[in-house]
C-alpha cells in the first residue's frame, strides 16, 4: 500500500506569509511525514499577485506546486514564467488562451512507493470575476489527468461562496482524492471525508498575519467601512500563522482516509528532537507595498 500525506496551504499573504513558510514548513514536513505540499500563492506579492522571484522563493522553501486565483495576473510578469514552469498553475477555467495551465501531474515519493499526483486549480463564479463553468472544466481536466496516469487528484477551488465550494466538492466526490477551498482567508471547521472518498474542507484559511483583517492592517479597513473613503490597505505583520489541511490518501484506491486542519505559529512546539527543531532564518526580502482598498 502506498500512502500519501499531502499538505494544502491556504493563500500566502505577503512577506509575513513567506516568512512563516520559510521558518515552519521544513519542520512541519519532518514532524508529520509529509510527502507533497501545494500552496495558493495569489497574494504573495504585496497581497495581490505573484512574481517569478517570489514563486521561486516558495518553491525553494519546500512547496511542490503553486496554485492561484482571481489576482493571478496582477503582476503581469508572471505570465511568461507560468507558460514555462508546470509547477506554477492558474485556474483551469480562465479564458482558453490564458498563459500556462490549470493542472499538472507530479511524481511523488510516498510511503510504500512512488505515486502520480494530479493537482487541479479552479476558480468560482459566485461573487467572483468572470470565468468559465468550474464543473465542466473539472470534468475535462480530470479526463486529461487520468490519461496522464494520476492516481490521486488534489483540487484547489478558489471561490467566495461556501455553497459553490460544497456543491463542486460533492460533484467531484468519487473522482478526486482531496478538495480544499481558498480565497476567503478564514479557515472553516468542516473537514470531512465524503462517501465517495474525497477529503474536503470549505476553506483552509490564509497563511499570513492573523492580527489583521484578512491580512491587512485593521485601522484602514475599519476606516473604509465607516466612511466609504479609500485608504491604502497595507499588509499587517503580527501573529504570522501557517494554515492549511493535511490529507491522508491511499494512492492505490485514490481515496482519502482522513483530513486534519493545520495551524502553526510561533507558539507551536514541534514534536522533534532539539537538533532537528532549528528554524531556517527567513531572508530579509522586499517589504510589501501599499495597495488600494479594492485589492483586499
Amino acid at each position: 500500500m502506498t500512502t500519501l500525506k499531502i499538505l494544502a496551504i491556504g493563500d500566502v499573504v505577503g512577506q509575513p506569509g513567506r516568512s512563516v513558510i520559510c521558518r515552519k514548513l521544513p519542520l512541519l514536513v519532518k514532524e508529520r511525514g509529509i510527502h507533497f505540499v501545494v500552496a495558493n500563492c495569489e497574494n504573495v506579492a504585496g497581497g495581490a499577485g505573484v512574481t517569478p522571484k517570489l514563486a521561486g522563493r516558495l518553491l525553494s522553501y519546500g512547496v511542490h506546486a503553486l496554485t492561484n486565483g482571481d489576482h493571478v495576473w496582477r503582476k503581469v510578469e508572471i505570465a511568461a514564467k507560468m507558460a514555462e514552469d508546470r509547477r506554477l498553475l492558474r485556474p483551469a477555467n480562465l479564458a482558453e488562451d490564458s498563459p500556462g495551465r490549470g493542472w499538472a501531474v507530479f511524481e511523488v515519493a510516498g510511503e510504500g512507493g512512488p505515486a502520480r499526483v494530479g493537482v487541479l486549480n479552479l476558480i468560482g463564479r459566485v461573487y467572483m470575476p468572470r470565468a468559465e463553468c468550474p464543473f465542466r472544466a473539472a470534468d475535462r481536466a480530470l479526463k486529461a489527468l487520468r490519461a496522464e496516469g494520476a492516481q490521486a487528484v488534489i483540487v484547489d477551488f478558489h471561490a467566495e461562496a461556501s455553497s459553490e465550494k460544497q456543491a463542486l466538492g460533492r460533484y467531484l466526490d468519487g473522482r478526486v482524492s482531496a478538495f480544499f477551498g481558498t480565497h476567503t482567508h478564514v479557515p472553516t471547521a468542516d473537514e470531512q471525508v465524503f462517501p465517495g472518498g474525497a477529503g474536503y474542507i470549505t476553506d483552509v484559511g490564509m497563511t499570513g498575519p492573523y492580527e489583521s483583517i484578512i491580512g491587512r492592517l485593521c485601522e484602514p479597513v475599519i476606516y473604509n467601512f465607516l466612511t466609504g473613503l479609500p485608504k491604502p490597505f497595507r499588509i499587517a505583520e503580527s501573529q504570522a500563522r501557517l494554515c492549511g489541511a493535511l490529507f491522508d490518501i491511499d494512492a492505490e484506491t485514490g481515496r482519502c482516509r482522513g483530513v486534519t486542519r493545520v495551524a502553526v505559529d510561533d507558539r507551536y512546539r514541534f514534536n522533534l528532537p532539539p537538533e532537528e527543531s532549528r528554524e531556517v532564518e527567513a531572508p530579509d526580502d522586499e517589504p510589501d507595498k501599499e495597495s488600494h482598498h479594492a485589492d483586499i
